[in-house]
């Protein structure tokens, strides 16, 4: 008699071939965030052909699904993957490179939601071998603010049933395949865009004491900003102030009105995030007004901190050590991206985690978000086995 972790591993990797015919499927066809209509009637033939009960259409395009065990209302969990592209041009030589002009799975999210999908699959096949309810979420637009899982919680995804933690894996192109991740407490940063407009009085270059020159005032707030990172961020907090876009419709000879600058500020303490959205803003209107001129700040709030809780995540750590074996778990370090995930941790339990899909030999090394990104596709393997075993973990906890 095969124990359940043998049971899981068996159904891996024989599901393994469709859950990677699956993620090239997806990974064909991308589809931009809050636009997955095509991804979302994908998943949800798959999980009616498995007899699975799912509901559609929450924040337009989201799933959510359930599997109950045997004594269904002992405890409930939550699985939680990612639909949504990108829009980059995919450069991959690959039989499933993109058919979508501009658009491009670039983040992983097929490669989630296929394993997810395998996951349920697994479940299905168990559901008489554990106790309690496993919920699915598939969830849109999780690359755009304000992000998929705020609007799915708004509209009840967290409820009936309620379940009592979350787990989500997203893919680690810095962790070999075969090999998972983990890290309790603070993991992710909070993500925030700013957009201000630096307004003087435009005129002739040559003519400068004439004008209020909205190029030199911006120079000064984009260095002088940086004292809110270097001078008050608290000691341990760290914090990023990056500015990548900056407009100055002028010319060689011509100072223009205005200048458009726009930014990321990104930390991990929500108290700290508050205090320095009031530092920056004071301090580049003061400047502007001082030098003649004036600024509108604007905070577009982003996503929150993510915080892994302690136990949940020690315990799931542990139970991936049992699955895998030590040599293929791996501790993180904090990572200065964000994730809309947090918006699920913040209301119940949650393990976010790792997922490696590096393989040096066969030269897939890109980061996310690149146009070469790929994986190695034996990590479907691993990760919809793994989440399979750490949701029946958790139910027997």
């Amino acid at each position: 008699m095969n124990t359940i972790k043998e049971k899981i591993k068996l159904l891996a990797k024989n599901y393994s071939p469709e859950i990677i015919s699956i993620r090239r499927h997806l990974h064909k066809n991308p589809e931009l965030s809050f636009e997955e209509y095509k991804t979302s009637d994908y998943i949800s033939e798959y999980l009616k052909s498995l007899n699975i009960l799912y509901k559609k259409g929450i924040a337009k395009t989201g799933i959510v699904a359930i599997i109950q065990g045997r004594n269904p209302s002992k405890k409930t969990i939550a699985l939680r993957a990612d639909m949504d592209a990108l829009p980059i041009q995919e450069t991959n030589k690959v039989d499933y490179c993109s058919q979508n002009i501009g658009v491009m799975h670039a983040c992983g999210h097929d490669v989630h939601s296929a394993s997810l999908m395998g996951t349920a699959k697994i479940l299905s096949e168990l559901k008489n071998d554990f106790e309690g309810t496993v919920k699915f979420i598939f969830q849109p637009g999780e690359e755009r603010l304000p992000g998929g899982a705020s609007l799915m919680i708004k509209e009840g995804v967290l409820e009936n049933p309620v379940p009592q933690s979350i787990f989500g894996q997203h893919v680690m192109p810095f962790i070999d395949a075969g090999k998972v991740g983990f890290r309790e407490g603070v993991y992710m940063a909070s993500a925030d865009e700013i957009y201000i407009t630096i307004i003087g009085k435009g005129g002739h270059a040559a003519t400068p004491h004439l004008n209020v020159d909205p190029v030199l005032i911006t120079s000064h707030i984009i260095i002088s900003l940086q004292q809110i990172v270097s001078r008050n961020a608290k000691p341990g907090i760290p914090t990023v102030l990056s500015f990548g876009k900056v407009i100055a419709n002028g010319a060689t000879n011509v100072i223009p009105d205005e200048v458009k600058i726009e930014g990321t500020f990104r930390t991990f303490d929500e108290s700290w995030r508050k205090e320095a959205h009031k530092k920056m803003k004071a301090m580049a209107e003061s400047i502007a007004s001082g030098m003649g001129g004036k600024c509108e700040f604007n905070i577009s709030i982003g996503y929150p901190v993510l915080i892994n809780e302690q136990n949940l995540t020690s315990s799931a750590k542990k139970n991936a050590i049992e699955y895998l074996g030590e040599d293929k778990v791996e501790d993180l370090d904090i990572w200065t991206a964000a994730e809309d995930f947090a918006f699920y941790s913040q209301q119940i339990n949650g393990c976010f985690y790792r997922l490696g899909v590096r393989n040096e030999s066969k030269k897939i090394t890109s980061p996310v978000h690149t146009s070469t990104f790929n994986i190695d596709e034996s990590a479907l393997e691993t990760g919809m086995g793994l989440m399979a075993w750490l949701a029946i973990k958790e139910l027997e906890g």
